[in-house]
């Protein structure tokens, strides 16, 4: 399929008119978002808007690095900043990913990075160009259809319903903040998460935390709150007046776990967290949302067990590189040279899970 024209950066009624027709949708392709990057100062509006044939418009939200053209890197999203891919009505189709990817391609551009929706795995795959560099993602997704008690009773597993009632009689009191208040408080769960993760995988903690606060600063998490205008849902669990767990959702048309974190003390032995995914499910339900997004899953046999439990499915899918220069190449060797350096060892299943 070929185009019969491309905007950018697309018009925000023009996107949102699109955004409000493609059920799988997430707040992340919203035009909100994009302005969310480009108020931190990094990152500039290249989002395109696709005029295909039958009259049919697709947006690729997406934002670029401030550079000269030839060293410029755009991506739908960059590492940290949740998923990107194209917008379109009834959802989107090979034929229209193929005339993206044919856009993008001829682009003078050093690095393009395309992170899909999993739901929409099979698609991209289908068109991408064989020059396309891959690199492979399993996620887990609840089909929300059917409502609350449906879910609860049909896709919950015994396991999950079991751990729910146990940690509604361990005392336990959630929050559920979306003004960004209990952000700090959730951040010191982040820093003890972190050292407990440094520690598995033999890092320093000290380089740990320098890593995780510069992809995840609080004053990133802290205009999150701000520009979403209710759509980050921080939902935080209490064990004697002590933060337990907590988990960020991004919420809108569709939810999607964006962070968690906990004092593995607390939350291990109340299931603080099968407690949060149970009301955040909830809430989703009540919101008109068609899917919950779990988050990825990679190869980690016991949090996919525990997303599963909760009745979501696994969607293979991939992020997508189109370079101009060897980009990926030469980060994978700077990282992989850095953690031979300091004897890193990639966390355990266990340890990944306690991320989610």
């Amino acid at each position: 399929m070929t185009m019969t024209g491309v905007v950018s950066p697309v018009p925000r009624d023009a996107w949102r008119d699109v955004y409000a027709s493609d059920p799988h949708a997430l707040l992340y392709h919203a035009p909100e978002w994009v302005d969310l990057l480009c108020s931190t100062g990094s990152y500039e509006d290249a989002s395109r808007l696709y005029e295909l044939p039958g009259d049919r418009l697709a947006v690729l939200p997406m934002v670029r690095t401030h550079a000269p053209r030839g060293l410029r890197r755009e991506a739908s999203f960059p590492l940290g900043w949740g998923m990107g891919g194209l917008l379109a009505p009834g959802g989107v189709r090979s034929s229209d990913l193929a005339a993206v990817f044919a856009d993008l391609d001829s682009r003078r551009v050093a690095q393009i990075s395309l992170r899909p929706d999993p739901l929409t795995g099979s698609a991209w795959n289908a068109a991408r160009p064989r020059r396309a560099l891959t690199v492979p993602r399993l996620a887990h997704v609840l089909d929300l259809e059917g409502g609350f008690e449906h879910i609860w009773s049909k896709r919950f597993t015994g396991a999950a319903r079991t751990a729910v009632r146990k940690a509604e009689r361990s005392g336990l009191r959630v929050e559920c903040d979306t003004t960004g208040r209990l952000l700090p408080v959730h951040y010191h769960l982040f820093d003890r998460s972190i050292d407990r993760w440094a520690a598995q995988q033999h890092e320093p903690r000290a380089l740990a935390r320098w890593r995780a606060h510069r992809r995840d600063p609080l004053t990133k998490l802290t205009a999150m709150a701000k520009h979403l205008a209710g759509g980050c849902r921080l939902w935080l669990a209490w064990l004697d007046g002590q933060p337990a767990a907590s988990i960020i959702v991004i919420q809108g048309r569709n939810a999607n776990i964006a962070r968690g974190a906990m004092d593995k003390d607390l939350a291990g032995p109340t299931r603080a967290n099968y407690l949060l995914h149970r009301l955040a499910i909830e809430d989703a339900c009540s919101a008109g949302c068609h899917y919950y997004h779990m988050g990825e899953s990679g190869a980690s046999q016991p949090l996919a067990q525990f997303k599963t439990r909760f009745g979501a499915r696994p969607y293979r899918s991939a992020e997508y590189h189109l370079e101009k220069v060897p980009v990926t190449a030469t980060d994978r060797a700077l990282r992989s040279a850095v953690k031979r350096m300091i004897g890193f060892t990639d966390a355990p299943p266990a340890a990944q899970s306690a991320s989610q």
